[in-house]
């Protein structure tokens, strides 16, 4: 029997680390993520006809190519309409693609779809090892919360006993134990997607769904749930797949995460992978600082911290020895897939021409630098040349 999963703590306190990844070096996934995809999709394309607009298209999937690891939690974000829910839906066939293909641990699903509107069963039997939570827990008023977590266990047939023994076990392990004969009306929101997240694994999955679970929760038990789901990943070795709208469930939970905007994913990677990129909109996203040039003959640069470059003085080191003052326009630290990060808005004196030895002094020390206004290639020819 699994043992139950902790709370979390009440408080979330955040400090630069004093021993981290060494500076160079991408932040270390946990153990239980390997190199096998176990969601991939190709060429996704889903397009909704609507026969009250005289045959209306609406794209809501674009030729999305996604891949999901074994075993790592992957955010999907993204604002409303960009296709964030359409792409999680097809993922499992809930939605039928307009077009390319869904395989997920090895199975083509839009293979075992069939041609007629009901799924297969086959595809019903690859589904009930793909769990879903769903934003609003969708529970049955009428039953208890074992009863509900019971009810895949009916669809597939098990036993009474079966079904009971295993309805309890989930309930201990997502500490709901002592709500077993409780009905939903009794309950929190959270202690309601805690049913809906062990209603989510009575079929033992190894890939968990998550569409939107905290966006209807308060920020406090919001954090609780994305524990527990970051706990039963390395715990049950899940691979999670969720959506969202906000940044701070990538920060706190996500492995790798994608951008979606219009249909189509943007940019993706691994967290590490986008905090270390020049220009990443998500990693900018995910760690806004704030500020604007005081003049035109200025220079601002963001500057991120990770690893043991976290605990140097670098800023005082670089004003020292080139002997120029720097103005801080807005700094932050957070934490951001499980790494303490920090960054800094710096502004410098003079055109970035004339700043391009200290800026090189500062990716000397093992930083993340993006010159704001200034595109990555052309800076990095400028610096090179100089």
């Amino acid at each position: 029997m699994f043992s139950p999963v902790p709370m979390p703590p009440h408080e979330n306190r955040v400090a630069f680390p004093t021993e981290c990844t060494p500076p160079g070096h991408t932040h270390a996934l946990h153990p239980t993520v390997t190199e096998t995809p176990v969601i991939t999709t190709s060429g996704l394309t889903k397009i909704y006809r609507s026969h009250r607009s005289r045959g209306r298209e609406v794209t809501a999937l674009d030729g999305v190519d996604l891949h999901v690891r074994e075993g790592e939690v992957y955010g999907v974000i993204g604002q409303s309409g960009a296709g964030k829910s359409s792409l999680i839906r097809c993922v499992n066939l809930l939605e039928r693609p307009t077009a390319g293909t869904v395989t997920v641990a090895g199975q083509d699903l839009t293979a075992l779809a069939g041609r007629g509107p009901r799924a297969s069963r086959e595809l019903r039997q690859a589904r009930s090892r793909i769990g879903m939570v769903f934003q609003h827990f969708n529970l049955l008023s009428s039953r208890t919360v074992q009863d509900n977590v019971e009810l895949p266990l009916e669809i597939l047939g098990r036993s009474g006993r079966q079904r009971s023994a295993k309805a309890l076990e989930l309930l201990d392990l997502v500490g709901l134990a002592d709500k077993a004969r409780a009905y939903p009306a009794q309950l929190s929101g959270g202690q309601k997607q805690r049913v809906g997240i062990a209603r989510a694994l009575a079929g033992d999955p190894k890939v968990l769904l998550s569409d939107e679970a905290t966006s209807a929760l308060d920020p406090e038990t919001t954090r609780s749930i994305l524990q527990l789901l970051r706990d039963l990943n390395r715990q049950l070795g899940l691979t999670v797949l969720l959506i969202t709208h906000e940044m701070d469930v990538v920060k706190s939970v996500c492995d790798s995460a994608a951008l979606m905007a219009n249909g189509r994913i943007v940019e993706s990677g691994t967290v590490s992978e986008l905090l270390a990129t020049p220009g990443s909109e998500l990693a900018s996203a995910l760690f806004p600082v704030g500020g604007e040039a005081t003049g035109d003959d200025r220079t601002v640069v963001d500057v991120t911290f990770h690893g043991e470059a976290a605990t140097q003085p670098v800023i005082s080191q670089l004003s020292r020895t080139y002997n120029i003052d720097i103005s801080i326009l807005g700094a932050a630290i957070d934490t951001v897939g499980g790494l303490q990060v920090g960054r800094m808005r710096i502004e410098l004196p003079g055109r970035y021409e004339d700043n391009v030895v200290p800026i090189g002094f500062l990716r000397e020390q093992g930083l993340q630098i993006d010159v704001v206004g200034q595109e990555p290639a052309s800076v990095l020819v400028k610096e090179g040349a100089k």
